[in-house]
């Protein structure tokens, strides 16, 4: 029992020094923090699969980020995309803004409007009863 006592505090007391290296590290050159802050890594291009449900067909579209591209009757643009840098397999996201333009209610602007994940379509999906948007790449 004592042995556990001695390794538990051992450990707080490793924790608490490289908390302390670090933080000092901080004060002593501020970019640091700045520098290492990236876990992401943004990308200029994003490359998205577009199924048309009626035909059955995939269409691969490079689209630059902030630059409005038409696709038929979609007029899609990203604002932002980011790649993790922790995994083998890095978990890609991009922020993107989709207008159908044969809908005519002025009330709804965007079909889609939020961020797009590239393993988990699903977690906040593009609903459109023609076409389906995959994000495969960031670059």
């Amino acid at each position: 029992m004592i042995i556990v006592k001695k390794n538990i505090r051992l450990g707080k007391i490793n924790f608490l020094l490289v908390l302390f290296y670090f933080f000092s590290l901080s004060l002593i050159n501020p970019t640091f923090a700045l520098e290492n802050k990236d876990i992401f890594l943004e990308g200029e291009f994003i490359d998205i699969k577009i199924l048309d449900k009626v035909s059955s067909k995939n269409t691969l579209l490079k689209i630059e980020i902030g630059v409005e591209k038409r696709f038929k009757n979609l007029l899609i643009k990203s604002l932002k995309c980011k790649n993790s840098k922790f995994d083998d397999n890095p978990e890609i996201t991009a922020y993107l803004q989709v207008k159908d333009l044969t809908n005519d209610n002025n009330n709804e602007v965007f079909v889609f409007n939020g961020w797009t994940f590239s393993s988990s379509p699903t977690i906040n999906p593009f609903d459109h009863p023609v076409y389906d948007i995959w994000l495969i790449k960031c670059y």
